[in-house]
């Protein structure tokens, strides 16, 4: 990785943020981390810092998450959110993916998880703690699918509902009655169609335009 990351870092708990500050210093992969206490201070500064990464709490006073990411993606479209969540928080990753969160991440998870996802989202992938993934999986499954204005087919919809859900390709195939190599240039086509690049894309994807909820 040649550029380094610039980061804003965005919590109203100050130990938690002076805690992931502290270590993210001494991460060779980054420039420079900025931090704010609320989504107010950080709309005031996005622009002057234009940051690569944004972590971003969801719960804040002031201005929280949701509202926060809306507004620094209008000002500087360039920057990427990783949302900050507790357990607590899993009625508003929808709300934070239509805001256009790029990633999620537990607020107790592993350093080297929050090394991956600044990674993953800085290259253009989208990212997810596990937990948080499984969970999503877990109310998608009590989900029915939605009809959309989304290009993909009926069968490509079934196929990315049976990916989100965790299923493997072979899984799939039992599933729905198809070859294997049926259901891989399914998966094929539905990266190429929104624009993902992994699984994490596709559930966002998913989302974000209603084929189904969380």
């Amino acid at each position: 990785m040649t550029n380094k990351i610039k980061i804003f870092l965005v919590d109203d708990h100050n130990l938690f943020r002076e805690g992931l500050k502290f270590l993210l210093s001494n991460n060779d992969m980054l420039s420079e981390i900025h931090e704010a206490e609320n989504g107010n201070d950080l709309i005031k500064n996005v622009l002057s810092v234009k940051p690569d990464i944004i972590l971003m709490d969801i719960e804040m006073p002031v201005m929280n998450g949701i509202e926060a990411t809306r507004e620094a993606l209008k000002i500087y479209p360039e920057t990427k959110v990783i949302a900050l969540s507790m357990y607590g928080n899993e009625n508003y990753y929808s709300e934070m993916i239509d805001a256009g969160a790029k990633g999620f991440l537990l607020k107790n998870s592993k350093f080297e998880d929050v090394t991956k996802a600044i990674i993953d989202v800085n290259e253009g992938r989208n990212y997810f703690s596990p937990e948080i993934l499984e969970a999503i999986i877990k109310n998608l499954n009590k989900k029915k699918l939605k009809a959309t204005n989304t290009d993909l087919t009926e069968r490509e919809i079934e196929v990315l509902y049976n990916i989100c859900k965790g299923l493997s390709n072979q899984e799939i195939a039992n599933l729905l009655y198809i070859s294997k190599r049926t259901v891989d240039k399914h998966r094929e086509n539905i990266l190429l169609k929104t624009q993902s690049k992994n699984t994490a894309g596709l559930v966002i994807y998913a989302i974000r335009n209603e084929i189904f909820e969380v």
